[in-house]
């Protein structure tokens, strides 16, 4: 498919076939299944998994991939294309109440974070999801208390999901290549969140707060929520920071507030 790439729609286009089979066989597509890719672009990933699955729905902002998309894959099974935005797309329309959703996609860079969070929202929909994303935001959001690369996008995917990244990618895969590399990860929501998903709200909040200044220490940040001895009470303590906190020491801090 001869198509240029846009900036303004982030499109790095994936052209290297033996990336393009790993994640294929990572992924590990069978037919039945409900399979949804975010961001089809040319179509790389797509005609492998219409050919393993038979069907699927895909998500593309660009309207010029739409039709050239549409011709390259009708031999190949029933492809359902929704022109729309991701960041505002209602994933949970597509849930048929029978299987659960597989999401696939290599996420722009620029939008890659409100997206995820997007998606967790929707995770009871959602089987797991297989994405290929910048290689330091496949970090953060894998990442263990006391890391520099802990933060608020660990602590909120790792209460709702298994975080497992699988392989990296080099920039040369792409066109064009980005100036950084990527990596593929997978994301399998828990059977029972840790934070059950009418109190999700209030813990982003929480959380955003705790990490607002990552220099400061627990006390400070938290400053007009939870004093000291409330804290200490936790058996967490006060002059620590939000860094060196696991999810479950932040879920106990929300569990104060409320």
């Amino acid at each position: 498919m001869s198509h240029r790439p846009r900036k303004r729609f982030g499109q790095n286009f994936l052209h290297d076939q033996g990336v393009i089979q790993h994640i294929l066989d990572c992924i590990d597509p069978q037919p039945g299944e409900h399979l949804v890719e975010i961001g089809p672009g040319r179509g790389a990933l797509t005609r492998g998994l219409l050919q393993y699955a038979g069907t699927l729905d895909a998500i593309e902002l660009d309207r010029d991939l739409l039709e050239p998309l549409r011709r390259q894959c009708a031999p190949l099974g029933i492809l359902r294309l929704h022109n729309a935005d991701a960041l505002t797309f209602d994933f949970r329309a597509l849930h048929d109440n029978k299987r659960r959703m597989r999401l696939v996609g290599n996420l722009p860079y620029n939008i890659s974070t409100p997206l995820l969070f997007h998606l967790i929202e929707q995770a009871d929909a959602v089987e797991d999801m297989h994405f290929m994303l910048q290689k330091e935001v496949v970090d953060r959001m894998a990442a263990s208390p006391g890391s520099k690369t802990y933060g608020r996008l660990s602590v909120m995917l790792q209460v709702s999901c298994e975080v497992t990244p699988l392989f990296d990618i080099g920039p040369e895969s792409f066109d064009p290549p980005p100036k950084v590399d990527s990596s593929l990860v997978r994301l399998c929501p828990l059977a029972e969140p840790l934070v059950a998903s009418e109190r999700m709200a209030g813990f982003a909040r929480l959380v955003s707060t705790a990490f607002a200044l990552r220099r400061k220490t627990l006390r400070n940040n938290l400053k007009g929520l939870l004093d000291a001895d409330r804290i200490s009470a936790l058996g967490i303590d006060p002059n620590t920071r939000t860094e060196t906190l696991s999810p479950e020491d932040l879920i106990r801090l929300h569990e104060a507030l409320a």
